[in-house]
């Protein structure tokens, strides 16, 4: 690989912003994109149709309602890196698409709101994280409102999710009585106030005073008692934290912590500096064939994730990779491996929320989207013809909620259809059928109930089709491996369902756990899994 390609993926840093919802991590998603220059005016995310909606929320629903239900991709520059953002779901009912998500990240900033500390949604995404060995970098948000104690913040952390913190700066201060915070670092202190710096999209970057702890000048800055407080907490952490460790840091065992406010864009700066200097270029990704390292010559990728309708002028479908060795060139010819056939992959884009630009070439840590005539699915590996590989599958979540659904005007039984499985093929619902039945009325699964509303919305609003949905009282589903066994023989309870998925799998859907061992002790041999058998 020449000297060029190589420096253009060392500079990459692609990384996944994880949180509970309304932690604040839209907002401090856009405070990021307006230090590159992405955009010129932040909007801040109230679910009030007289407020800007956020630019990484694209989907009109999204707007409505206030919240993120899937992915956004960004890329920028700044100082010198090319930084590509996940931003996520933060509500429960879509952590599937963020695991999905976080297959294609090579770090993540956990976003926490000071007055909450850690919560349920922040525990699930940051198990997977771990699962995945990757960093973990913490801002804890809202510091200009009343909060947790910072050292009851990070026993918090500490407590629930098992890894050690590092406070890379420390708060002086909270709401009305709040500061700025103190780099331990540098030994500055970041001064909060409405008065200093110069304007950033509405917001004010402020000063930095060089702060020697029991300077009685300090007293006029930040008062007699917040320096008192202040020396004390600092003597406290340097005697008793734990030390920086960049290696514990890179291997999710350590997590660098921030305190700020994303609304107020106070601290987002420093945090982006330090984040960019302490995470890693883009990571070896494992294969069938062992890792694949991000400098190899020949290009490879795999499909992550797969969006429909993102903009009404554009009524197609696109497939988002992530790049994980060499360099992507725009109509180059790609082996797609999972149905052993070329493709030149043309029109490759770079996408700001609904916005789209076409780019020439791409490296190793990249996300582009590439126009899907239908023949991508979640997990697809892509790769230089004559290489043939696969990257490891990303598993399915099993379903928890059900429901039957059958469009309304059966002369758009065809709409029905092209729409219920093009939002399938994207991941964000499951269907099955009866045994041996059509498409006429259908089982969509889900793993969180709000996904039915956003299903029947874009089946309505993308497709033009009304639909009957009536829910289910099952709760577990499992897949039969005995490849030999006609369904029909089983003896099973009268409210256990029959069904089959896409791929032709044969399955169980259960209203409770009684039922699932009725089914095992009435049929010898019989073999259930809570898993469909992972793409790869």
């Amino acid at each position: 690989m020449s000297k060029q390609y190589e420096q253009e993926i060392r500079r990459r840093r692609t990384f996944a912003i994880i949180s509970h919802p309304d932690a604040g991590k839209t907002t401090l998603t856009e405070k990021l994109l307006l230090y590159g220059g992405a955009i010129q005016l932040a909007g801040t995310v109230k679910g009030k149709k007289t407020q800007r909606a956020a630019v990484s929320d694209w989907m009109e629903i999204e707007k409505q309602r206030g919240i993120s239900v899937t992915s956004s991709v960004m890329q920028f520059n700044y100082d010198g890196y090319c930084i590509n953002i996940l931003d996520t779901p933060g509500h429960q009912d879509f952590s599937e698409d963020t695991y999905r998500t976080l297959m294609a990240a090579d770090s993540a900033v956990m976003v926490i709101d000071a007055a909450k500390g850690v919560e349920r949604q922040t525990e699930k995404l940051f198990k997977v994280c771990l699962l995945r060995d990757i960093p973990i970098f913490t801002f804890i948000n809202k510091m200009d409102r009343e909060s947790l104690n910072p050292f009851d913040l990070l026993d918090d952390i500490e407590q629930k999710l098992g890894i050690r913190t590092y406070p890379m700066n420390w708060p002086i201060g909270s709401g009305r009585d709040f500061k700025g915070v103190y780099n331990r670092e540098n030994r500055e202190i970041l001064s909060y106030g409405d008065e200093a710096g110069s304007a950033l999209g509405g917001q004010h970057k402020l000063q930095t005073v060089k702060a020697t702890l029991g300077d009685p000048g300090l007293d006029g800055l930040i008062g007699a008692a917040q320096h008192q407080t202040l020396a004390d907490d600092i003597e406290l952490l340097d005697g008793a934290s734990y030390d920086f460790d960049l290696e514990a840091i890179r291997h999710a065992k350590l997590s660098p912590v921030f305190f700020g406010s994303a609304l107020t864009n106070f601290g987002v700066e420093p945090f982006l500096q330090d984040f960019l200097r302490l995470t890693t270029p883009p990571l070896p990704r494992r294969s069938d064939a062992g890792e694949i390292d991000p400098m190899d010559d020949d290009f490879s990728a795999f499909v992550f994730k797969i969006q429909a309708n993102m903009n009404k002028a554009h009524r197609d479908r696109i497939a988002f990779m992530r790049i994980c060795s060499g360099r992507f060139e725009k109509n180059m010819e790609v082996l797609h491996v999972q149905q052993d056939r070329k493709l030149r992959l043309s029109q490759p884009q770079q996408i700001l929320a609904s916005e789209r630009e076409i780019i020439e070439e791409a490296y190793a840590g990249d996300i582009i989207g590439v126009f899907d005539p239908g023949v991508f699915s979640i997990g697809d590996t892509l790769c230089a013809p004559g290489k043939k590989f696969r990257f490891e599958g990303i598993p399915t979540f099993a379903p928890e909620h059900f429901c039957l659904v059958r469009q309304v005007d059966t002369m758009k039984r065809k709409q029905f259809i092209k729409g219920t499985t093009q939002i399938a093929n994207e991941g964000a619902i499951q269907i099955f059928q009866e045994l041996g039945g059509g498409m006429e009325e259908v089982v969509v699964g889900v793993v969180g109930v709000l996904q039915f509303e956003v299903f029947e919305y874009r089946l309505k609003n993308e497709y033009n089709v009304d639909v009957h949905m009536q829910r289910m009282p099952h709760q577990f589903i499992r897949w039969i491996e005995n490849e030999d066994l006609d369904p029909n023989t089983l003896s099973l309870t009268s409210d256990t369902k029959k069904v089959q998925d896409v791929r032709g799998g044969r399955l169980l859907l259960f209203t409770n756990s009684w039922s699932i061992q009725w089914a095992l002790d009435h049929n010898e041999g019989l073999a259930l899994s809570e898993f469909g058998k992972a793409k790869v």
